[in-house]
């Protein structure tokens, strides 16, 4: 919020009052110009003297350069204002994401050392302890995933992740990665369609792929308060795209959060027990690992309680993939 006691110290005042001090400083130039050179003609018509030599011709080239100068000048204040705002937003979004990310990682160590210090002050019964116990697995994934959306993060960034990129089926890829990860679904029902029955070859570095698949089927659960959580995966070829379509009956998107989820440390405000959680990294991630591939991600919903689809698209030929095949 900013202090009304310091309101001229703004960078949005500052920005203004620049812009127009400098359109002021044009329109008096131009202005005392006009009135000196009406004097001038005056003076030239009076004692007959040469207007050439007076009035040169060269001077309204020098006014147009000048005016062209001040245009970029204001231009450069812009661009200036613009970039400075963008570091202020993404100091403030950093700033959030610190906070967060200490909660998220504080949160799981202060709950692991309780259950601890319960084991070590009483004698609980079996039942009790594989209860505890099974809290403490979820702390320890907790803080496990969040180390590894930072490590990520440092690597995508860096271009310094791991493995090659292989030719692959994308149906197959997806099928086998919710077979041997079906213990990470086990509430969730998530459905793989492929109403053309063909197969999408496409070149891909397996571990980066699966970790857009982790960052989209995870974020269709946690976002979800229907019973049964459900994930439909679609494969739709257009032209020359392929469409892979995740789509959910979570708590749905705000209109006018859709691009601004992919942002780096944003977090959506959620009501009720659904506030602003996580690091903010996952759906960034999935935004870089589809660049990475060539690709783009994108979401939509009807609104709040309606659902999600977040849509990878791929470029994607049928010639090259006939050829790749054959091969």
């Amino acid at each position: 919020m900013i202090n009304r006691s310091k309101w001229f110290f703004h960078p949005v005042f500052i920005f203004i009052f620049s812009i127009v001090a400098l359109a002021a400083s044009l329109f008096l130039y131009i202005y005392w110009y006009m009135e000196v050179s009406t004097g001038l003609k005056t003076l030239v018509r009076h004692f007959s003297l040469d207007p050439d030599q007076v009035l040169a011709s060269q001077t309204w080239v020098v006014i147009l350069v000048i005016s062209i100068l001040v245009g970029l000048i204001l231009a450069g204040i812009f661009i200036i204002f613009v970039y400075n705002q963008k570091l202020v937003q993404l100091y403030r979004l950093q700033h959030n994401f610190i906070n967060n990310f200490t909660h998220e990682l504080k949160t799981p160590v202060t709950s692991l050392t309780l259950y601890l210090e319960t084991f070590l002050k009483h004698d609980l019964s079996r039942d009790d302890q594989l209860k505890y116990i099974h809290y403490m697995i979820q702390d320890a994934n907790r803080l496990s995933d969040n180390t590894t959306r930072i490590l990520n993060l440092a690597r995508i960034e860096s271009r310094s992740y791991e493995g090659e990129f292989v030719i692959s089926d994308l149906v197959q890829t997806v099928e086998g990665f919710c077979s041997n990860n079906s213990y990470l679904f086990r509430n969730c029902e998530i459905t793989i369609h492929n109403p053309s029955g063909r197969s999408f070859p496409y070149r891909i570095n397996e571990s980066l792929f699966e970790m857009l698949l982790i960052n989209l089927l995870t974020n269709a659960i946690k976002y979800n308060k229907s019973e049964v959580p459900k994930v439909d995966i679609t494969f739709e070829p257009q032209k020359r795209r392929l469409h892979i379509y995740f789509e959910d009956n979570g708590i749905g998107i705000k209109k006018g959060e859709t691009k601004k989820i992919f942002r780096k440390f944003y977090q959506v405000g959620r009501s009720d027990n659904m506030s602003a959680s996580g690091t903010g990294l996952g759906l960034y991630l999935v935004q870089s690992i589809a660049r990475i591939h060539k690709g783009k991600i994108s979401a939509r919903s009807e609104g709040e309680g309606k659902g999600s689809v977040f849509t990878l698209t791929l470029p994607f030929r049928t010639s090259s993939t006939s050829e790749e095949s054959n091969s």
